[in-house]
């Protein structure tokens, strides 16, 4: 594997010449005179004095080139359309949009929470926020108004962009009531609402004064040109936020030139996408993913990028694959949890449609199995890459680089580091590398890579303490992600070593779901764990201790349900609500997780000496097993 051991070596080695070097992907309105600034770790400033911008080199420097070709093509099986932009009509949407937010009083360093289905208009808010140099956050629709509240409390935006609806398996979602619920929650909530109306809600309250139609605000602006916002290279692009140990948020903060130059680099190296080929990625506007390689890698690579509103078994399981037949999908990127859906269909479905074009289909979230690896790579016949990354990463961490060498796949593993990272293996205890074959946590020496997070929004000193403060006398980054390596080189990722759960590649706190689920009032005190889910990765499950000695289970199981729906969304839903008289804690009075969770999973609950009362894990086992 010479060709990638070199280049990998090159990337952390001769760091400033190998990055220097990536950097000539994107366009620089101004040089960068100093490649890395790492006077202060483990804060790292890339490409410093640099000026560019994210959304002209997503549209602008492709029109003399490739104005008349797709940019973006929606498709939602929702609502039954379709709508494509070329790039010069996506070029002219996003002036429009921008113009429209300007003239809602938002400028450059204004921050701008976009809560929003998977639609046009949300590609054009995100990218105009780029172009005016707003930052950008956009909230995952799946969440309720409560955790929007504490969203727009962070961020504390100019305005908030909507629609009045989306749609799930032909449910309308309404979007607008959950906002104005989250508007009354919200401390600081923005002055101006922008909202585009679908028709989906036709009993949706109009607040006079603050919020403003989309529709009749865009005739205003037809035609409108707006200059780019010319922004240096570590000024923030965007915060979303992801979940943590604590109740709060954190707002993973994004640079611009680092997190463009990462993405440029990438669809090279790792995704092989090439200018005029189409690239679909399967997730949601709200995540990670869907910023990097929905909106803006694809657009950056000069690509043609599909937005797709739906699911992937509606109106049958074969619709992704006829996406890729009739618009000759060339990069795909999913999760595992998608493809374990399809896995229960006839896989007819898979054989139905010419997928010719498809070079590789690349699938990341949460730990891909083995068995799903196999079924997949056989049914398409195609490269199946397994790679793993995280929201504070921005861009993959882990994975194989067809763009650099065609290495051997290894079936569920994410295979090597990417260029960039310098990843370490260290014993959670000791601090000390290990060896091939033991589990230990995967770690990134840093400098953190260009394209990672740069810090949490508002709270510098939350980002050294959340991420480098693990090993003791060390300064190095933890993905709170158990992993191992084989003797040829190849990471397994095993699973989180904190109180943060996968659940289909969504990532939620514990804390927030235990807090959700003590919203109710008869509820005393409850714990909650991830346990193993053969679908979805990990399921939230609760153990509750009620404050009553007579209720009746299921009625306040339903209940408790409905609470967290309300707090956070279906998204956080239990899979069952446990009911017990007592916790589990040691005798200080730290409730025993991991215990709980190994007895959820049907293994060994591990050292219980410190244990303050035996018979509350005789109850979880009854609960369990009643």
């Amino acid at each position: 594997m010479g060709s990638y051991r070199e280049f990998h070596r090159r990337s952390i080695a001769e760091r400033d010449s190998f990055w220097a070097e990536e950097a000539k992907l994107v366009y620089w309105h101004k040089p960068f005179g100093k490649v890395l600034d790492y006077s202060q770790p483990p804060f790292a400033k890339w490409f410093v004095g640099g000026e560019t911008n994210l959304c002209y080199n997503a549209l602008d420097r492709h029109l003399a080139a490739r104005g008349k070709q797709k940019a973006l093509v929606w498709i939602s099986t929702e609502v039954d359309q379709t709508r494509s932009f070329t790039y010069e009509e996506l070029f002219s949407e996003v002036n429009r949009t921008a113009a429209m937010m300007q003239s809602l009083g938002v400028g450059r360093g204004d921050r701008v929470i976009i809560y929003m289905p998977m639609i046009p208009e949300a590609a054009f808010a995100m990218l105009a926020c780029a172009r005016i140099g707003a930052i950008h956050s956009v909230v995952f629709g799946g969440f309720a108004a409560a955790s929007l509240a504490a969203r727009i409390d962070d961020a504390r935006p100019a305005l908030m962009i909507t629609a009045d609806g989306g749609s799930r398996m032909g449910k309308v979602v309404t979007y607008k009531s959950l906002v104005d619920e989250a508007l009354k929650l919200a401390k600081h909530p923005p002055k101006k609402v922008l909202l585009f109306k679908r028709g989906l809600d036709p009993a949706m309250r109009i607040v006079e004064g603050r919020d403003v139609d989309w529709n009749s605000l865009e005739k205003n602006f037809s035609g409108k040109s707006v200059p780019c916002a010319w922004l240096e290279s570590s000024e923030p692009s965007y915060i979303l936020y992801t979940s943590g140990t604590t109740g709060h948020p954190k707002g993973v903060q994004r640079d611009v030139g680092g997190y463009a130059v990462a993405l440029a680099s990438s669809m090279r190296r790792i995704f092989c996408g090439e200018a005029g080929e189409s690239m679909f990625t399967t997730s949601d506007i709200g995540w990670v993913v869907g910023h990097s390689y929905i909106i803006y890698a694809p657009l950056i690579a000069g690509m043609t990028t599909i937005m797709y509103e739906g699911v992937p078994i509606r109106p049958d399981a074969g619709i992704w694959w006829k996406i890729v037949q009739d618009y000759k999908v060339a990069v795909m990127f999913s999760a595992p949890t998608a493809v374990r859906v399809l896995k229960k269909h006839d896989p007819a479905f898979l054989k139905k449609y010419d997928l010719s074009s498809l070079k590789h289909l690349f699938l990341a979230g949460e730990p891909l199995d083995e068995p799903t690896h196999v079924w997949i790579t056989e049914a398409l016949g195609r490269p199946v890459i397994d790679h793993y990354w995280q929201t504070e990463t921005g861009w993959p961490l882990l994975s194989a680089h067809p763009g650099v060498e065609k290495t051997p796949l290894k079936m569920g593993s994410p295979s090597f580091p990417v260029y960039g990272y310098d990843v370490r293996l260290l014993h959670e205890v000791t601090g000390k590398p290990v060896a091939d074959g033991e589990k230990a946590v995967v770690t990134i020496t840093p400098p953190l890579p260009p394209g990672c997070m740069t810090t949490v929004w508002g709270d510098d000193a939350r980002f050294v303490k959340t991420y480098f403060n693990d090993f003791k006398g060390q300064l190095v980054y933890s993905t709170f992600d158990w992993g191992i390596r084989d003797k040829d080189g190849y990471y397994f990722i095993l699973g989180r070593t904190d109180d943060v759960i996968n659940v289909a590649g969504h990532r939620l706190g514990t804390r927030e779901i235990e807090e959700a689920v003590s919203m109710h009032p008869d509820i005393a005190e409850c714990a909650v764990v991830g346990v193993a889910d053969e679908l979805k990765g990990q399921m939230p499950l609760a153990f509750a201790v009620s404050k009553s000695n007579s209720f009746e289970k299921k009625k306040l199981e339903r209940e408790i349900m409905e609470t967290v729906d309300r707090q956070l969304g279906a998204i956080a839903r239990p899979k069952a609500v446990h009911f017990v008289t007592l916790l589990p804690k040691t005798r200080s009075g730290k409730t025993l997780r991991r215990s709980i969770q190994a007895l959820a999973e049907g293994r060994d609950p591990g050292d219980l000496t410190t244990i303050e009362d035996p018979n509350a894990l005789e109850q979880i086992k009854q609960a369990l097993h009643p």
